[in-house]
């Protein structure tokens, strides 16, 4: 199940909202913060002013009266409020960052509460004491406040373009990925577009020059075994029909097999140089698997009866079918799958040869085991390698060492994964996968095309 935090896209969204959230809550802080200290800073350069300012009129005119909210004091007026020690931090904060804005010496004090606020203040030269208004301090509104529906709209705004960077950047990783996955698959692969920032760039056009280079060096070896394995089946035809002639009925069936075994591995070496798609119908597998295997049977039959040296007796073959009608493959391509795994547990396995088909919630498996000794822990990443051969034993007559690397790049070109172990029971077991949109997507594109 695909998890969308753990696509690029899906990491940068969280990165990139992530930071913008911190930022903006940071940002907001800091605004609260410094709106609150505009608030005192204000309030103490007003206070200071108007100290100042009652100061110059009494000193130019003081017979003119003060304003109605401006009032001078006696000093032994009981109106004067007491020195007030215990005032809350705010105001503390205020009253001695006006004392700092007054000359040297300045008593100043708040008047007594429960009324409008005002500031006593009475310097070394003041003869009275003098009493303005001041601001009140009233901390910010937390929850009701006119910036948050502006940070708001700003913050959306960041997070759509912040996910539109984000889908740019991803979406040619993303065509890239797809482009890297059909290569491992053995499918076509077109160019890729360049495009994003330039190390991408320059990825996305080095690996295009890695998928031609790579279709160069295969179509130049294909080609070559192609022209090799062609030339060879003329002078096979006219050995195997010398062979017939032969009047020792011994001698006959030996060069006869020889000829067989060269025949078989002509037409292997064939099957590998193909590299085209298979354009074949699908074909329900469950059905085909049956057919397979009576064809199978029927053919190993009649070899063993045109030989002497054999005994006529039909392959232990069985079948666990439950993949329903839906599991479709292309036919020519399960037919050389099915036969080449068969052939391969006939020839270094041990029956009985079991053909099993599932379906899980995600994908289709086709399995083919046998029960014999199976291949060595150390040997199986290199049971699928064309031209090896895994130990001399495993040799015998007829067989190249291409039999599961034609497995494997069939199933890699029609969608599937192929998986290589030993079975539970013994045995060699051979695992293909196909996921479901994988087949859906097959079967749909041939009836568009039929």
């Amino acid at each position: 199940m695909r998890q969308p935090v753990d696509s690029l896209f899906g990491r940068l969204t969280l990165l990139f909202v992530g930071v913008l959230l911190l930022s903006h809550v940071a940002w907001f802080a800091l605004m609260r913060l410094e709106r609150s200290q505009m608030q005192t800073r204000y309030a103490v350069e007003e206070a200071a002013f108007l100290v100042d300012a009652v100061r110059q009129h009494v000193a130019r005119e003081p017979d003119q009266p003060l304003p109605s909210r401006v009032q001078l004091v006696e000093p032994a007026s009981a109106a004067v409020p007491p020195d007030n020690a215990d005032l809350p931090e705010p105001l503390r904060r205020f009253v001695d960052d006006v004392r700092e804005r007054m000359p040297a010496g300045t008593d100043v004090r708040i008047g007594p509460p429960g009324r409008p606020p005002t500031l006593w203040v009475k310097g070394p030269q003041d003869a009275r004491w003098i009493v303005v208004p001041v601001q009140p301090l009233r901390p910010m509104r937390p929850t009701i406040d006119r910036m948050i529906p502006w940070l708001l709209i700003i913050f959306s705004a960041a997070v759509i373009a912040a996910l539109v960077a984000a889908w740019t950047l991803q979406k040619p990783l993303s065509l890239l990925a797809q482009a890297v996955a059909r290569f491992g698959r053995g499918e076509p692969v077109p160019p890729v577009r360049e495009r994003g920032p330039r190390e991408l760039r320059l990825l996305t056009r080095g690996f295009n020059q890695m998928v031609t280079e790579v279709e160069r060096n295969e179509h130049d070896r294909a080609v070559m075994l192609a022209g090799v394995a062609h030339d060879l089946k003329t002078p096979l035809a006219r050995l195997r029909l010398r062979a017939e002639m032969m009047d020792e009925a011994r001698a006959r069936d030996g060069v006869v097999r020889d000829v067989d075994s060269m025949a078989h591995i002509v037409d292997q070496f064939l099957v590998f140089a193909h590299d085209g798609a298979d354009r074949s119908e699908p074909v329900e597998v469950d059905e085909q698997c049956e057919r397979i295997v009576r064809n199978y049977r029927t053919m190993s039959a009649m070899r063993a009866f045109g030989s002497t040296a054999q005994a006529a007796e039909s392959p232990t073959i069985q079948m666990r079918l439950t993949a329903g009608s839906d599991f479709r493959l292309p036919a020519a391509t399960l037919d050389r799958v099915v036969s080449n795994l068969l052939d391969n547990a006939h020839a270094y396995g041990a029956p009985p040869v079991v053909i099993e088909t599932e379906r899980s919630a995600e994908s289709y498996t086709l399995t083919v085991r046998d029960h014999g000794k199976g291949i060595e822990t150390q040997d199986l990443t290199r049971a699928s390698r064309p031209f090896v051969r895994l130990d001399p034993a495993r040799g015998g007559n007829g067989h190249s060492g291409l039999g599961l690397a034609i497995v494997e790049r069939l199933v890699r070109r029609a969608g599937g994964e192929l998986e290589i172990g030993n079975g539970e029971g013994g045995g060699l077991a051979v695992r293909m996968t196909f996921p479901v949109e994988v087949v859906q997507r097959t079967v749909a594109e041939a009836a568009h095309a039929w």
